[in-house]
């Protein structure tokens, strides 16, 4: 009776091993091939005459997204996912990972992706809990906290017209101790910290351009392999 209980324990426990170890919920929430076309972000934030458009440059890399923002404005940006003709609804306490190319015509191109909360004004706690820019020739990530505390949590010098690989993981928590944000440049990972990352309403993502700082420029943010998913192989 004793060894086959113990049989039974040991054959439990791998079987709880293997569990552990296997991602059976890993899977491609959503692929935002330019091929696509514009249809695969639930909105575009880009007033006319800014555009965003899908077109292949001939340079190897096949149909990649034009975010132009022309002079006199702030912004132009896709908002949010369409995952089968709906926009994607993104959860608290669960773990997202982000992942695209973007490469900007100038070294100053402002925000470039923001982890935007829903609401306005008093619905909101934290506006964007992280984002990122390019500004004067630095690529930026920052965590906003509440109260508009802005803390750089990494940063490195970048060439402009050169695409480079972002991945982020966000485990998305209302708690400060519980949200989690890793960062990976070009394959390395290069920065690891916790922090709330969602909001009261919610949270969507946001890719392209935008800043008041911009809207005396002209912005070209060139957006490839967008991709979105539970683990970071489903993003790489």
């Amino acid at each position: 009776m004793r060894k086959r209980l113990a049989a039974l324990l040991t054959s439990a426990g791998s079987a709880l091993v293997l569990l552990a170890a296997s991602p059976a919920n890993a899977s491609v929430i959503w692929d935002g091939d330019a091929s696509a076309g514009t249809g695969v972000f639930s909105s575009i934030l880009c007033d006319s005459p800014g555009s965003v458009v899908a077109q292949d440059n001939n340079d190897g890399r096949g149909t990649v997204f034009k975010f132009n923002k022309p002079l006199g404005l702030e912004r132009c940006e896709a908002h949010g996912l369409n995952v089968g003709g709906s926009r994607y609804t993104f959860k608290n306490d669960s773990t997202y990972w982000i992942g695209w190319d973007t490469s900007t015509n100038t070294p100053d191109a402002g925000t470039i992706f923001q982890w935007k909360s829903y609401g306005t004004g008093d619905q909101q706690q934290q506006n964007y809990p992280v984002l990122m820019k390019v500004e004067g020739g630095v690529l930026k990530l920052f965590h906003i906290k509440v109260g508009e505390e802005w803390t750089l949590q990494w940063s490195t010098p970048v060439t402009t017209s050169t695409y480079k690989r972002i991945v982020l993981g966000i485990h998305t928590s209302s708690s400060a101790s519980s949200g989690r944000v890793e960062a990976y440049y070009n394959g390395t990972k290069v920065a690891d910290f916790t922090g709330r990352t969602w909001d009261d309403l919610g949270n969507d993502t946001r890719f392209g351009t935008y800043g008041n700082e911009v809207t005396d420029k002209r912005v070209i943010n060139w957006i490839d392999g967008l991709k979105v998913g539970t683990t970071y192989a489903d993003v790489d």
